[in-house]
């Protein structure tokens, strides 16, 4: 499997680093002095390293959600688009997602999932979204995917006698249930453009 994460904006997490240290050391988080004058801490998890400023954190790395989610405090809002891909169907397929704030680009990519159809694609890519939007801590998200027939199954309109698709439909309604607000919305293609090229680049870089 093929994975591709991009993280557009660094995340930065304003916050009295005094309270960050304190809650990375609660989740045995290591936490080492800076590297510079400027630098209060220094701490890393798996592939995110955290840097702790006057009045802020920034957080660095191929995975920046190994510590997002632990800093942020309040979550917040965020915009999750997907979209699933199959060359055949079933084919070798593939996902793309972006969480968006109104601060920008958050969290994007795509990864190949194997051969499967192209309505399990677009599952697997609704559960991706999902699970990069509460790994960044947020509380609330709006959905959007260009897929009536997923959109329409999740919210309940539609049912499927797909036992496969039962089942991941069960698990976004989890993930989406450990959120204080969320909605889910079908948009036409134009709109969900962005994570459709992060699904088809993954699946031509397989």
């Amino acid at each position: 499997m093929s994975a591709r994460l991009r993280t557009a904006s660094v995340p930065t997490i304003e916050c009295d680093p005094a309270t960050a240290r304190d809650r990375l050391t609660a989740a045995d988080v290591d936490v080492g002095p800076g590297n510079t004058d400027h630098e209060r801490w220094r701490a890393e998890r798996g592939d995110a390293v955290a840097v702790a400023y006057d009045d802020k954190v920034v957080v660095q790395g191929a995975q920046p959600t190994d510590l997002t989610a632990l800093l942020r405090d309040g979550g917040g809002r965020a915009h999750a688009y997907f979209d699933g891909a199959s060359r055949g169907n079933p084919g070798p397929a593939a996902v793309g997602y972006v969480v968006v704030t109104d601060d920008g680009v958050v969290a994007e990519g795509g990864e190949r999932v194997g051969e499967t159809t192209n309505n399990r694609a677009e599952y697997e890519a609704l559960v991706r979204a999902l699970e990069v939007a509460s790994d960044h801590g947020f509380d609330e998200v709006d959905v959007r995917g260009d897929s009536e027939l997923i959109v329409r199954q999740v919210r309940g309109e539609y049912d499927t006698a797909d036992p496969g698709l039962r089942e991941r439909r069960v698990r976004v309604r989890e993930l989406l249930d450990g959120f204080d607000r969320w909605s889910l919305t079908h948009v036409p293609r134009e709109v969900n453009s962005r994570a459709d090229e992060m699904a088809s680049e993954a699946l031509e870089d397989g």
